[in-house]
């Protein structure tokens, strides 16, 4: 039991083999939860009782309590699910004037690819409270890099993160926004004083080599340091690597910058050379490419094959080439198998299911959403 029921206790989290069970409605558990490597997902089991989301005014204990807390010798750091009392009474953590994330969990880190590695950010966040993904916009802008295609259309975001929700103990995981001209300055202990007194989060979760700040002058042991000085949680977790590093088909550039963790960059090159297979191991998920007409630029659909311009593409597709085994999703209803093929100007959906022209209808579709199967180019 932590002294008085206020203290916080910053660690690492440690790997707890749990069993999941899907709730329904707007109800939530807080559980254990191992960390993945390029596994198919274990289920869960929930340890935590269920707290009500009800309306536009959340509440959520400021503590947790699991009934299957295991003992512990002195001086011996807690479980994750240890660290918590059933003490203190809910409070409310949205309210006008409040900030978004106020005493939420926030994930930090770039969530570009929305990989396997931030998956697990998302999970441990939603092991202590309410989770959030915090990123930063603007630094291309600040930086002057050129601009590139995002791994994940924005507008397919809030869908993955919906798939994450049997990992995260029924919670979807939410989006958080900083311009990052607003941040670019701060030390690490004004960045971590925002945290506390700005946004007013409860706890973050963090990589292992997680750096922040000015000129990334803060690491995770920083940040933990800082954390406990403003009373927010601090946990900081192991990467999750990259089983497939060596494989025949990258050309990793990363190897000098990391050590082997599943990045948005192996994500990027993978991609570029076509190994789709590759890249639903560290997505966790199938890569899906979406594409919207324009006014000035629309799809071409006859019997058997769609046209799109390939700059109707509001994501980073795959190195071109012929790939079989995809699937194309119109709206929420309709999924075509086909093959797919991607030259320098258009994106091809070859089908020989039925008449893709029936399928369309009369209907003006605006985006197509094309998932890859496990095939290379």
């Amino acid at each position: 039991m932590l002294g008085g029921g206020v203290s916080r206790i910053s660690h690492h989290f440690r790997e707890y083999d749990l069993h999941f069970h899907l709730g329904l409605g707007f109800r939530f558990s807080y559980c254990g939860l191992q960390s993945f490597h390029l596994s198919s997902p274990r289920p869960l089991k929930p340890c935590w009782g269920g707290i009500a989301i009800t309306g536009k005014r959340n509440r959520v204990p400021s503590k947790y309590y699991c009934s299957g807390t295991p003992s512990k010798s002195p001086g011996e750091t807690p479980l994750l699910f240890d660290s918590f009392s059933q003490q203190e009474d809910e409070r409310e953590i949205l309210s006008d004037g409040m900030s978004a994330v106020a005493g939420g969990i926030v994930a930090l880190g770039k969530f570009d690819a929305l990989h396997i590695g931030h998956r697990e950010l998302a999970i441990q966040a939603s092991r202590a409270g309410p989770p959030f993904l915090l990123s930063f916009v603007g630094m291309a802008k600040v930086f002057g890099w050129e601009p590139r295609a995002p791994i994940v259309a924005k507008c397919d975001r809030k869908r993955v993160l919906s798939s994450w929700v049997p990992y995260c103990c029924n919670v979807v995981p939410e989006e958080f926004e900083v311009e990052f001209s607003s941040v670019r300055h701060l030390s690490p202990r004004q960045f971590v004083e925002k945290l506390s007194k700005e946004l007013r989060v409860r706890g973050v979760v963090a990589g292992e080599n997680y750096r922040f700040g000015y000129k990334a002058a803060g690491d995770a042991l920083e940040l933990v340091k800082l954390c406990e000085e403003y009373g927010m949680e601090a946990y900081i977790i192991k990467s999750v690597m990259d089983k497939n590093c060596c494989s025949t088909n990258m050309n990793s550039s990363t190897s000098s910058k990391e050590r082997g963790q599943v990045s948005s960059t192996r994500v990027r090159e993978a991609l570029a050379v076509g190994d789709m297979r590759y890249v639903s191991e560290l997505l966790g998920r199938p890569h899906r490419l979406v594409l919207k007409a324009t006014d000035q630029e629309r799809f071409s659909i006859g019997q058997y094959k769609v046209t799109a311009p390939k700059s109707c593409s509001l994501n980073l597709a795959p190195k071109e080439g012929l790939y079989e085994k995809c699937s194309l999703f119109l709206g929420q209803e309709n999924v075509v198998q086909c093959r797919v093929v991607i030259d320098n100007k258009f994106v091809y959906i070859e089908t020989d299911y039925g008449d893709l022209s029936d399928i369309f209808g009369t209907q003006n579709w605006q985006f197509l959403h094309i998932e890859f199967g496990d095939s290379s180019t």
